[in-house]
C-alpha cells in the first residue's frame, strides 16, 4: 500500500501532467491556474486512499481522482464569486485576475472537464460512478441554496445548518470514498459504510472549521480570524449562541449582526466575548467529537484488517488535528 504521502505525490504529478491545448487559450488557463494554486487535495486523496484498501494499483483510477479535484475546484471558483473573495490560498481569484464572465465561463468547462476525467473510469463501472457523481452534485447545489437563504434568516435551526454543511460539504468527501470503492470492486456493504464514515467526518471537519474561525492561531489554521463573525455567516457559532444567550446577551448579539457601521476587532472581540460565556466553544467541541467518533464507527464496519485501513484512519485523525 502507498503512503498518504506517496499517493498525494502520485495525484499532483498526474494533475500537473494534464495538458490544456484546447483553444481559446482565455477559456483554459483560468483552468490551469485554478487547478495549479495548490491546496490540500483532499478528496482525490480519499477516493484514491479508499481504492488502495483493497487494490495496490491506485495509479489506475488518477483520472476520477482528477475528476472530483476539478469539480471541487469549480465550485471554488464559483464561490468565490459570488462571494466576491479576491484572495484564494495567497493568489488572486479568477474574476479579480480575469473578470466575472471568464469565472463563469471558466468554471462551467471545469463541471464538463469533470464528466470528461469520469469517462475514463472502467466501462462497468461508469453508470454507478457517474449517478453517485451527479446526486452529489446536485445536493452541493442544494447546500449552497441553503447557505445562501440563511444569510436572510434569523431563525435558522441547528438541525437545518446540520443539513446545510452535510449537503455543501459532507457529501463530497463521501463521495470521493465511496467512488474509489466502487472502482476497485469492494462489497457494497463496504462501499455505503465507507460513503457514511465520509459523511459524518464531514461534518466533524466543517464544524471544527467553524469553531477554528473564531478560537484558531491564524498562523497555524491558515487565515485570519473572525472571518464568519464580521459577515454574520450563520454557523454553528452562532446559532447556538442565540440559542444559549439571556435576553441582554441576545439583544447584543443582534445589535452586531445588525450593525452596518462598526470596527472589526471589536465586534469580533464583543462576539467572541458572548461565546465565552454562554459556553459555545465547548457546546462545539463535543459535537465534533460526536461525530468524529460516528465516522470511525462506520469505519470499524468496513470488512478489512485494521492495517489496510490504517492510512486512511491516519490521514483523517490528522485532518481533524489542526491546532487552535
Amino acid at each position: 500500500m502507498l503512503t498518504a504521502d506517496e499517493i498525494l505525490e502520485k495525484f499532483n504529478e498526474y494533475l500537473d501532467g494534464l495538458p490544456y491545448d484546447r483553444e481559446p487559450k482565455g477559456l483554459y488557463e483560468p483552468v490551469k491556474y485554478v487547478l495549479s494554486m495548490g491546496g490540500k487535495r483532499i478528496r482525490p486523496s480519499l477516493m484514491l486512499m479508499a481504492y488502495n484498501m483493497y487494490k495496490d494499483d491506485p495509479e489506475s483510477i488518477l483520472p476520477s481522482a482528477c475528476a472530483i479535484e476539478t469539480y471541487h475546484n469549480y465550485t471554488l471558483l464559483h464561490d468565490d464569486l459570488m462571494d466576491n473573495a479576491r484572495m484564494r490560498r495567497g493568489k488572486q481569484t479568477v474574476h479579480v485576475k480575469w473578470n466575472a464572465n471568464t469565472a463563469i465561463l471558466s468554471g462551467d468547462s471545469m463541471l464538463v472537464l469533470a464528466y470528461r476525467h469520469f469517462l475514463e473510469c472502467r466501462p462497468d463501472k461508469l453508470k454507478p460512478v457517474l449517478d453517485l457523481f451527479t446526486e452529489t452534485a446536485l445536493e452541493i447545489g442544494e447546500g449552497q441554496q441553503y447557505d445562501m437563504d440563511f444569510e436572510t434568516r434569523t431563525d435558522v435551526t441547528e438541525s437545518e445548518y446540520i443539513e446545510m454543511i452535510r449537503l455543501k460539504t459532507s457529501v463530497l468527501l463521501a463521495c470521493a470514498l465511496k467512488i474509489g470503492a466502487l472502482l476497485a470492486d469492494a462489497p457494497a456493504e463496504d462501499a455505503d459504510n465507507l460513503y457514511k464514515f465520509g459523511e459524518q467526518m464531514g461534518l466533524a471537519f466543517q464544524l471544527q472549521d467553524d469553531c477554528l474561525d473564531v478560537y484558531g492561531d491564524p498562523s497555524v489554521f491558515g487565515k485570519a480570524v473572525g472571518g464568519d463573525i464580521l459577515c454574520n455567516k450563520k454557523t454553528y457559532m452562532l446559532i447556538n449562541a442565540f440559542n444559549r444567550a439571556d435576553d441582554a446577551q441576545r439583544a447584543e448579539l443582534t445589535r452586531w449582526v445588525t450593525a452596518k457601521d462598526f470596527d472589526p476587532k471589536e465586534k469580533i472581540a464583543a462576539v467572541t466575548a458572548i461565546y465565552d460565556k454562554v459556553g459555545i466553544r465547548k457546546v462545539a467541541e463535543e459535537k465534533i467529537e460526536y461525530y468524529f467518533a460516528q465516522s470511525r464507527k462506520y469505519l470499524a464496519k468496513v470488512n478489512l484488517p485494521d492495517e489496510r485501513k490504517a492510512v486512511l484512519a491516519a490521514y483523517t485523525d490528522k485532518m481533524m488535528t489542526r491546532e487552535n
